[in-house]
């Protein structure tokens, strides 16, 4: 067997990060793309093939090593779809969604994956973790990758949905943060703004994880012959990790609408309080007010006007019924 160019390095194409092939799990040679298609029809031969955001001209040099459709050729030129799994011919076609917490947003990218007989391709676009992570710790575990391009698929599937967690944990630290003040004072308009991005970025993150529950479905019925039934448990273990993130969304999503409310209440009762407060003082400062009135329109005829102890009197039942008041509110707890 000729491995005269071993492990010479790729061109250093731009969109090419990596581009290998495998026998038995071991890497015997960094390959060309125009050598792709020969290294994958040797018998027991795998060709893992790596790009990041690829030309056309790219594609188009890719699809014709390993006679790709055109239609999924258009799709992995255009980012934007949703998860699915395609079928045409021999070949797979799947696209995931990446996510990544960038500058406290969530920034989804994509990864289209062709997987056919002897070959993988992975596609990516937009924010991502590299693959070369999973590649690598793979290539020291051969007895593994020499299951073949359907334990590679595998692989990059688990590493997207593992990823998505440490987003979800640096979000529900802000959530418990959120959940600390909440009952301490009301939301500011900030608050209530990162609030709303959250949970709309919580919301994406669950429409970019779920669908891949029936792509993991599909790779595990008997309608797919290119995937082998002993891989058909890791992809369900996959499917089971979906589910935990989905949980862990939901979970977050209510408590963020359960800390809306409990905002909201909190303002209406600081608002309740400060109005009984008023509303409180109001009462007490009307009864010197409307005897000062009372006594501001200087009729000639008033009886008290004449008396000896008018004025401490009326002062001494102003001062009575302002105590007397401002205790009962006090009692009542409105002050």
């Amino acid at each position: 067997m000729d491995y005269a160019h071993k492990f010479a390095p790729v061109s250093g194409e731009e969109g090419i990060v990596a581009s290998s092939a495998y026998t038995a799990g071991r890497r015997v040679a960094d390959i060309a793309i125009e050598e792709a298609g020969e290294w994958a029809a040797k018998d027991g031969h795998v060709v893992w093939i790596g790009l990041l955001e690829p030309s056309r001209e790219l594609l188009l040099r890719v699809q014709a090593q390993f006679n790709l459709h055109d239609l999924a050729i258009e799709d992995a030129e255009h980012p934007h779809q949703r998860p699915k799994l395609e079928q045409y011919g021999d070949a797979l076609f799947i696209v995931a969604r990446t996510a990544q917490l960038i500058e406290r947003r969530v920034i989804f990218g994509e990864t289209h994956l062709f997987v056919g007989k002897g070959y993988i391709v992975s596609v990516r676009h937009g924010p991502s973790t590299s693959y070369a992570t999973v590649r690598q710790h793979w290539e020291s575990c051969p007895h593994s990758l020499a299951k073949g391009e359907d334990f590679v698929l595998y692989a990059i599937l688990d590493f997207i949905v593992d990823n998505y967690m440490p987003v979800l944990e640096q979000l529900e630290y802000e959530v418990e943060e959120i959940e600390d003040k909440v009952l301490v004072r009301p939301m500011t308009a900030t608050d209530i703004e990162r609030l709303y991005m959250m949970r709309r970025d919580l919301l994406r993150l669950r429409n970019a994880a779920l669908p891949l529950v029936e792509v993991c479905r599909r790779l595990t019925s008997a309608d797919l012959p290119q995937i082998q039934a002993a891989m058909h448990p890791l992809f369900r273990d996959v499917t089971d990790h979906i589910r935990t993130v989905q949980e862990k969304i939901d979970s977050l999503r209510e408590v963020l609408a359960f800390a809306f409310e409990a905002s909201l209440l909190v303002g209406q009762s600081q608002e309740t309080a400060i109005s009984k407060k008023l509303a409180s003082w109001a009462a007490i400062l009307a009864v010197p007010t409307a005897l000062a009135g009372i006594y501001g329109m200087n009729f000639n005829d008033m009886p008290e006007l004449r008396m000896e102890y008018g004025y401490p009197m009326v002062l001494s039942a102003i001062i009575a019924t302002c105590t007397f008041l401002y205790w009962r509110f006090r009692k009542n707890g409105w002050l």
